[in-house]
């Protein structure tokens, strides 16, 4: 059975990943709409179903390794390489910068897919793409779970979007949210240190 972006949304909202309010977002955008992935990434029959949908649309990619910015990456990256019969590596470090460590090992004969979980800007997802193919891999494809931007991502890798979901996103300098003094929740994450 493949993942719909209907099944996929569903699962959201009974998972109650789908928050309404006024959030900070990693991108230090400010939003009315939030996805906590984790409501989502801690039931791992979800996880397994979201993974044998990437995993079908990457049939025969010969795909070596997946990797995965920390923390929610880690995730789907074990459990689709697991899926995939491959390894997994994840990338840390800030959103823009993140580098492989803990001894990962890429190289010049891997195929290697990035996958993520929600996606704004693609800071983390991109600069993630950026240390494996300084690594020498082959990039196979992207894939992201919910893109929740405006645009459409035109960048020079193959993307795999489970659910295109445009929110609404504002400067923080710029924001109706604030203009009408409602509370500005900022989500607890490792990236955040107010």
């Amino acid at each position: 059975m493949s993942l719909s972006g209907e099944r996929l949304l569903s699962a959201l909202r009974e998972t109650g990943a789908f928050l309404k309010g006024h959030f900070l977002l990693t991108s230090g955008r400010h939003s009315a709409d939030y996805i906590e992935k984790f409501r989502l990434l801690e039931r791992p029959h979800l996880v397994a179903e979201v993974c044998q949908e990437w995993k079908r649309r990457l049939e025969g990619q010969d795909i070596t390794i997946v990797v995965g910015p920390a923390v929610g990456g880690i995730v789907l990256a074990y459990e689709l390489a697991r899926q995939l019969g491959c390894r997994y590596a994840f990338a840390e470090g800030e959103s823009h910068s993140r580098e492989l460590r803990r001894g990962f090992v890429i190289g010049p004969d891997d195929r290697a897919v990035v996958v993520d979980d929600v996606v704004t800007t693609g800071g983390s997802l991109m600069a993630t793409v950026k240390a494996v193919r300084q690594m020498g891999a082959s990039l196979v494809a992207a894939a992201i779970l919910v893109y929740r931007g405006q645009q459409p991502l035109n960048w020079d890798v193959p993307l795999e979007i489970l659910l295109h979901l445009p929110l609404e996103t504002y400067p923080p300098d710029d924001c109706p949210l604030c203009q009408k003094g409602e509370s500005l929740v900022i989500p607890k994450r490792s990236s955040l240190s107010r």
